[in-house]
């Protein structure tokens, strides 16, 4: 199974409701408002900080907020911030690989070429898609599904990001 880690779709939500707001958010206001571990979350925030996708500052006032455009921040550069750089197999990405790193079995596997082609267009894709798309979806009712004062927040299962699999209106 392909999917996204549970590091991503944290950090995915905490980005988008950073660019929609577009202010300073306390890590602990986004992981209540998202029920998100607190912990969790703010180890995913460093590591979007540490790759200049967020800013942080410390204090009673600190926060979380964009470092870049949300045009700007590609899904590849969440998911390589938060997990590393995406491979699907061993040999793909061969360039940065060492002799010691590579699939034993290169020279005479028959899938090779077709899946590092695939995996080259799955890093197209991810690179297509933006934090823009992702958190300005025109299909989402942002709210519809914002709890009332003193209301609990929404449900887990209702706020997690999804990904159409488009990318700037082409169909794959």
């Amino acid at each position: 199974m392909l999917a996204l880690t549970k590091r991503i779709d944290y950090g995915l939500i905490a980005l988008a409701h950073l660019a929609v707001h577009r202010e300073q958010v306390a890590a602990r206001e986004i992981a209540a408002r998202y029920r998100m571990p607190q912990a969790l979350l703010m180890n995913v925030l460093k590591s979007l900080a540490q790759h200049g996708l967020v800013r942080s500052s410390r204090g009673s006032r600190g926060g979380y907020e964009l470092a870049r455009e949300p045009e700007s921040i590609t899904l590849n550069d969440v998911i390589e911030a938060i997990e590393g750089p995406v491979r699907l197999v061993k040999c793909a990405g061969l360039e940065g690989l060492g002799p010691t790193q590579r699939c034993e079995l290169l020279k005479v596997c028959p899938v090779s070429g077709p899946v590092r082609r695939l995996h080259r267009r799955l890093k197209d894709f991810l690179c297509d898609v933006t934090l823009a798309e992702i958190a300005f979806d025109p299909e989402f009712d942002r709210q519809a599904d914002l709890p009332a004062a003193g209301e609990a927040s929404m449900p887990r299962e209702m706020m997690t990001v999804g990904l159409a699999l488009t990318a700037n209106g082409r169909g794959r």
